[in-house]
């Protein structure tokens, strides 16, 4: 195993491979695409927080007192718009206390560059935990932008959570960042010339919620 491949966990489960053949099929509706990327973003997040930290405490059934614990502290979701919000809802199904602060980007077609266009990040993050979400991490360069601006606030841990990701976009994500673990569904080995992943799904965006407005 390399050192990436540390970095990087693939969700893989029965219902999980049935949920991604689905998005990845062109004939699934917005709507479908839409439940299928939320559900997914569950088993994503699920994974990725397995080591949330919790502390014990008692509740009082029908019957009587339990022992139980309980999650502490509060994670801050980052979307990248505007693919990155088909996931918040999913994240915010599975860890109980988030907020949520919006990256705007978009990609220059001619160098495959990220543009911001609206940063709503606190200009302060110092102590906490800070998710960015990026369904498709295909060159790698928008998510790492991102983690780039969120590491200039000082959080105390980044986690880049996706839904598909390409074998040379998680390499350049990790040259820039090799510390951030990646939480995925799956990896496609290749990209198109035009820097999208190859098979798959297409532009996540539009998918969700249909081309922007000429």
């Amino acid at each position: 195993m390399t050192s990436q491949q540390r970095r990087v966990t693939v969700v893989e489960h029965p219902v999980v491979a049935h949920r991604v053949g689905a998005l990845r099929d062109a004939r699934t509706p917005s709507d479908v695409f839409r439940t299928l990327a939320r559900e997914l973003s569950v088993f994503v997040a699920y994974e990725a927080f397995r080591g949330l930290e919790t502390v014990p405490i008692e509740v009082i059934t029908p019957i009587g007192a339990a022992n139980a614990r309980s999650v502490t502290g509060h994670l801050l979701v980052v979307p990248i718009l505007r693919a990155g919000l088909g996931m918040v809802e999913g994240v915010q199904m599975v860890v109980p206390h988030t907020e949520v602060a919006h990256l705007g980007m978009r990609r220059d077609e001619t160098t495959l560059d990220a543009v911001t266009y609206l940063d709503g990040l606190p200009d302060d993050l110092s102590g906490k935990r800070v998710a960015v979400c990026d369904p498709m991490l295909a060159t790698g360069g928008s998510l790492a932008h991102a983690v780039d601006l969120v590491a200039s606030r000082r959080p105390a841990r980044i986690d880049a959570l996706c839904l598909l990701a390409s074998a040379p976009g998680l390499a350049r994500f990790h040259d820039a960042h090799p510390d951030v673990p990646v939480t995925c569904v799956a990896v496609d080995d290749e990209l198109d010339e035009r820097g999208y992943i190859v098979p798959g799904l297409g532009d996540a965006g539009d998918r969700l919620f249909g081309p922007p407005p000429s």
